[in-house]
C-alpha cells in the first residue's frame, strides 16, 4: 500500500523534470538564436567579398578574419579553391558546384538563383597573400596543436608586423614549449623590422641568432645596414658565429651526401666486382642487370597494386627477391650461352656485351615504351628530417642501410659458404682449383648469376631515387667500373672503401667544379693513382694473379 508521503513526492519529482526540461529547451532556443544572430552578423561580411575591386575583398578577407568566427575557415578555403561566386552586380556570395548554388553560411540550397547567372570570383596574389594570413591568423589560436604550430610556422616566415598583436595575444595564452618557442622567433623576427628601443631589438637579435640556420643568417644580414650603431658588432658577431657553425654543417652535409652516392655506386658496382675478380670479364651489360631489377620493381608493384592493394606499402620485400632471381637467372643464360664461349678473349668478350646491353635496352623500350615509369616510394621511405642544419631523406637512408646489409650478406657468403670458398679458390688460381676438383664452368655461372642478381637488387634501390628508364643503367656503368678498378679487382673491401671514398671526392669537387669537371677530375686522379698501384687499394694475391 502507497504512503501518504510517496504520493506527495511524485508530483513533486515529475515537476522538477518538467523544469529541467524547459529550462533545456529555452537553452537550446537561446544558442539557435545566438548562432542565427552570429550568421547574420557575418553575412554582410561575406557578401563583401563580391565586391568588384581587389583591394576591397582583400580589406573583406581581413574583417572576416578580424571577426574570429569559427565558419571563416570553411569560407576562405572555399574563396581560395574557387567555389564562390556573386551576381555581376555583387549584393550576395554563394557557393556553386556544378549546377547547384547553396548558402556559404548554412550550406542551404538556394533556389531561384541559376547556376550561369553568377561568376566565380578570381584571385590575384595580393588576395591569396591576405588569405593566406588570415587563415594563420584565425589557425593560431586553434585548440588543435598541429594548427597552431603551422599557423606559428607561417608568421615566422611571412615576419610581417600586422601580425604582432595577434601574436602576443596567442604567446600569453600558449603552453605548448615548441609552439611558444617557435611564436617567439616569429615575434623576434618582427621586432628586428620594426621601430623598438635597443633593447627590445637586442633580444631580437640574441633570438634570431639562437636559430643559427640559413634563414637566421639571411634576417641578421638584412637588418645590419638599418641597425643602431650600438647593435652593429652584436649582428657581426653573431653572423660570424653563424657562418662558422654552417660551414661545419657544409662540410657534414656533403659528407652525407658522398655517403648516399657512395651506397648506390657500392650497390652497382660490388656484382660486377665478383664477376671481374673471378672470371676476368669485362661485362659492359652490367648496367643492364641494374636496369632490368628496376623493371622488375615496376613491375611487382603493379601487380601488387592491381591484385592486393593491401600489400603496396611492402612492395619492395617482394621486389628484391623478384629481381635478384629474375637477373640472376639472366646472368646465367648470358653466361651459358654467350660468355663461355669467350674466355681469354677479352676484346671479343667487350663488344659481345656492349651488344648484349643494346639489345636488352631496346627489348625495354619495346615492351614498356621509351619513357620513364613511375615506382612510388612506400610511406616509410618518404618525407625527411632535419639533424643540426642537414636535412636527411629517408629514401636515402633506408639505402644505405639496404647497401650495408649487402655487402656483409655477400662477404659471409663468400667466407661461411662452399660457393664461396670455391670462388675465392678459382679466383686466386683458376688451373690449381679445376685439377683440385672444383668446376670451373658451374663457378663461373654460379658467379656471373650472383654479380647479376646483387645488379638487380640494386636496381631496386635504384627505382627509390632515380627514373626507372630504358637508359638507368647507362648513368652507372662507368663509375661502377672505376670503383672496381680503384678498390682492387675482385676485392670486397676495396670496392667498398672505393665506392665511399669516390662518393665523398665527388661530392666535394661539385659546388667547385660543377658535376661534368667533377668526374673527369676524379677520373684524371684514378688513372695517376694505377699509374703507382696498377692492383688498386687492396690488391688480391695468389700464384695466379702473380
Amino acid at each position: 500500500m502507497i504512503s501518504l508521503s510517496s504520493r506527495r513526492q511524485v508530483p513533486s519529482a515529475l515537476l522538477r523534470l518538467g523544469r529541467s526540461l524547459v529550462l533545456l529547451v529555452a537553452l537550446s532556443i537561446g544558442l539557435l538564436a545566438t548562432g542565427a544572430m552570429a550568421q547574420e552578423g557575418l553575412k554582410p561580411l561575406v557578401y563583401s567579398l563580391g565586391a568588384t575591386g581587389f583591394p576591397q575583398r582583400v580589406e573583406a578577407v581581413k574583417a572576416l578574419a578580424a571577426s574570429g568566427d569559427p565558419a571563416v575557415p570553411d569560407i576562405l578555403n572555399k574563396l581560395s579553391d574557387g567555389k564562390l561566386y556573386a551576381p555581376k552586380s555583387g549584393g550576395a556570395v554563394y557557393v556553386v558546384d556544378g549546377d547547384s548554388v547553396t548558402d556559404p553560411l548554412t550550406g542551404a540550397a538556394v533556389e531561384g538563383v541559376p547556376a550561369a547567372s553568377l561568376t566565380r570570383l578570381k584571385l590575384n596574389n595580393a588576395l591569396r597573400g591576405a588569405i593566406g594570413e588570415a587563415m594563420s591568423q584565425l589557425t593560431l589560436l586553434s585548440p588543435d596543436r598541429t594548427q597552431r604550430l603551422a599557423a606559428a610556422r607561417d608568421i615566422l616566415a611571412s615576419g610581417k608586423a600586422d601580425n604582432l598583436a595577434l601574436l602576443d595575444g596567442a604567446l600569453a595564452k600558449e603552453q605548448d614549449a615548441e609552439i611558444k618557442a617557435v611564436m617567439e622567433q616569429a615575434r623576434a623576427v618582427i621586432m628586428l623590422k620594426t621601430d623598438v628601443s635597443i633593447e627590445e631589438k637586442r633580444k631580437a637579435i640574441e633570438n634570431v641568432a639562437a636559430r643559427g640556420n640559413r634563414d637566421a643568417l639571411t634576417l641578421l644580414t638584412a637588418a645590419l645596414s638599418a641597425s643602431p650603431p650600438d647593435l652593429v658588432p652584436l649582428i657581426e658577431r653573431e653572423i660570424a658565429s653563424i657562418e662558422t657553425k654552417l660551414a661545419f654543417w657544409d662540410v657534414a652535409q656533403n659528407i652525407w651526401y658522398g655517403l648516399s652516392l657512395g651506397s648506390v655506386l657500392l650497390l652497382a658496382a660490388i656484382g660486377l666486382a665478383i664477376t671481374f675478380g673471378v672470371m676476368g670479364v669485362i661485362n659492359m651489360a652490367h648496367g643492364e642487370m641494374v636496369m632490368l631489377g628496376a623493371y622488375t620493381t615496376y613491375v611487382v608493384q603493379q601487380a601488387l597494386a592491381t591484385y592486393a592493394p593491401s600489400l603496396s606499402n611492402i612492395s619492395l620485400v617482394f621486389a628484391v627477391p623478384a629481381a635478384f632471381l629474375f637477373t640472376g637467372l639472366v646472368g646465367i643464360a648470358i653466361e651459358r650461352g654467350i660468355i663461355r664461349w669467350l674466355y681469354g678473349r677479352p676484346l671479343e668478350t667487350l663488344l659481345a656485351t656492349w651488344g648484349l646491353s643494346l639489345i636488352l635496352q631496346q627489348t625495354i623500350r619495346t615492351i614498356f615504351g621509351p619513357t620513364n615509369r613511375q615506382v612510388d616510394n612506400p610511406s616509410w621511405m618518404s618525407g625527411a628530417f632535419d639533424f643540426g642544419a642537414m636535412s636527411i631523406t629517408y629514401n636515402r637512408l633506408w639505402i644505405i642501410v639496404f647497401s650495408l646489409v649487402t655487402f656483409l650478406a655477400l662477404l659471409t657468403l663468400l667466407k661461411r659458404s662452399k660457393l664461396g670458398l670455391q670462388m675465392r679458390a678459382v679466383t686466386q688460381n683458376r688451373r690449381m682449383a679445376s685439377s683440385m676438383g672444383i668446376r670451373t664452368p658451374m663457378v663461373d655461372a654460379m658467379t656471373f648469376g650472383l654479380g647479376s642478381g646483387i645488379a638487380g637488387i640494386a636496381g631496386v634501390a635504384l627505382s627509390q631515387i632515380d627514373n626507372v628508364s630504358p637508359n638507368l643503367g647507362q648513368n652507372y656503368i662507368i663509375d661502377s667500373f672505376m670503383v672496381v678498378v680503384f678498390g682492387g679487382v675482385g676485392n670486397l673491401w676495396g670496392t667498398f672503401v672505393g665506392a665511399l671514398s669516390l662518393g665523398i671526392a665527388n661530392k666535394f669537387l661539385e659546388p667547385y667544379a660543377g658535376a661534368v669537371l667533377g668526374k673527369i677530375l676524379i677520373l684524371v686522379l684514378i688513372i695517376l693513382f694505377i699509374q703507382r698501384r696498377p692492383r688498386g687499394l687492396f690488391a688480391l694475391k695468389g700464384r695466379a694473379i702473380e
